[in-house]
């Protein structure tokens, strides 16, 4: 009985030994994970297409500018990206968002301002995420309007806050994983286990 409960003091005191001598790598490792959650992609926000509508060039480029803000506010990926970043060639898992618009109706400030019940500016778009080789993780058609009071333009902002609320309730597939211990690591370890056993 005595030599039973003198090994199992022996057996605790070698794990706590092995967990204070490799601080460094078995708890820093595990809280590096938890920390930093799953491995993230990053996006790159590409040019609004604007498809078979006839879309002012004003209108493409504020649904651009309030899609980059909007998906950097979900803090959804590593990083958010512009089309032409220099930096994109060298970042891995990278998705690309494309954008086409399919619809637009352009409404008035002042019927929305004067009745409240007509006027709206509607937009709606198809946005794609994709892999660099094209392959499509994710489709949906969104929708962005401005019904009461606000400029035309606020239908862009609209747009872009669902697209990226939409973005971000998605489950996306995890990037490409890299295994957290080396073989080397996981092999002193078992070395450093045989040798607290064998004393």
């Amino acid at each position: 009985m005595k030599a039973n409960k003198k090994f199992s003091l022996v057996v605790l005191a070698a794990v706590a030994m092995i967990f204070v001598a490799w601080p460094s790598h078995l708890p820093a490792q595990a809280a590096t994970a938890d920390s930093a959650g799953a491995k993230r992609w990053s996006v790159q926000v590409d040019k609004v297409d604007p498809g078979d509508v006839n879309l002012a060039s004003s209108f493409q480029i504020a649904i651009y500018e309030n899609l980059f803000d909007e998906l950097d506010k979900t803090k959804t990926f590593k990083q958010v990206l512009r089309t032409g970043d220099r930096n994109a060639t060298d970042v891995p898992d990278l998705l690309i968002l494309k954008t086409t618009v399919e619809k637009y109706t352009p409404g008035s400030e002042t019927r929305r301002a004067v009745t409240t019940v007509s006027g709206a500016t509607k937009l709606k778009v198809r946005s794609q995420l994709c892999t660099r080789d094209g392959k499509v993780i994710l489709e949906q058609v969104v929708d962005g309007n401005v019904r009461f009071f606000g400029s035309n333009l606020r239908a862009t902002h609209n747009l872009a806050r669902n697209v990226a609320k939409t973005i971000q309730e998605s489950p996306l597939p995890q990037p490409s994983q890299e295994p957290t211990s080396t073989p080397a690591q996981t092999s002193e370890v078992s070395s450093i286990l045989a040798e607290q056993f064998e004393r």
